[in-house]
């Protein structure tokens, strides 16, 4: 079976500027970082077309306090196909993941610290405020939504109003789709292996699973503990 990974996680304001740069391997920062393949994004609205930047130095400066400015998606793309490949998957499933929401998605295609083996992955940042039509400064973009007159409000968040069982219930339902979306891009390669969004637990499998290992969590490993690991998949970032 093919190594299938999710993960979400979400940035406060302040951060998307600075974690944009880093998955787009932009600036003299990450300028030894030379695992980036691929870099594309869609849905900004009119004033950030084409300058993901521009859009997320306004979330940052604009964004409500104390709310998600950005949601970002890492996953894992299969070894068993090659970077033109994976890049069309990554395509898709950024779009899977983002729908009608503004996103911005860094393929990486580094080689894992522990096993030495390809870790090709994407990073997807979403915004959930999708452009809704009402043309909007930046600063009011970002506003809170008004509902009786949304020309005058924000644009509105999708998560908005979702309870935990429903924002469950979509991951669980996006999770499955991207495992479809891999699982054709495998067959269309003529490939036999495929990957499976259930845990291991609901596969019927009896094996503890693995866990992700950051490149700050490998950097400070001993000798032993490395090779520890090395029989597994690493997933560095």
């Amino acid at each position: 079976m093919a190594n299938y990974r999710v993960e979400v996680k979400s940035g406060r304001k302040g951060t998307c500027v600075e974690h944009s740069r880093y998955d787009g391997r932009i600036g003299d920062k990450w300028e030894d970082r030379d695992d980036l393949i691929g870099l594309e994004f869609g849905n900004f609205p009119e004033w950030s077309q084409d300058k993901p930047l521009l859009f997320w130095k306004h979330a940052d400066k604009h964004e409500r306090k104390n709310a998600a400015a950005y949601r970002e998606w890492i996953i894992s793309l299969p070894n068993e196909l090659d970077h033109e490949q994976n890049m069309w998957l990554g395509r898709r499933i950024a779009m899977l993941v983002a729908g009608p929401r503004p996103w911005q998605m860094a393929f990486h295609g580094p080689e894992g610290k522990l096993s030495g083996n390809p870790n090709p992955h994407i990073h997807v940042m979403t915004s959930d405020r999708a452009p809704d039509g009402i043309p909007r400064p930046p600063q009011q973009y970002f506003c809170r939504y008004n509902a009786r007159h949304p020309e005058r409000g924000g644009c509105k968040k999708l998560s908005g109003g979702m309870t935990h069982q429903q924002v469950s219930q979509e991951l669980v339902a996006t999770r499955e789709g991207i495992a479809d979306l891999t699982n054709e891009a495998l067959a269309e390669a003529g490939l036999e292996v495929r990957v499976d969004h259930r845990s291991l637990q609901d596969q019927g499998i009896d094996r503890t699973p693995g866990f992700h290992l950051g490149p700050a969590r490998v950097k400070s490993m001993t000798g032993g503990k490395r090779q520890e690991h090395a029989a597994n998949k690493d997933g560095e970032n």
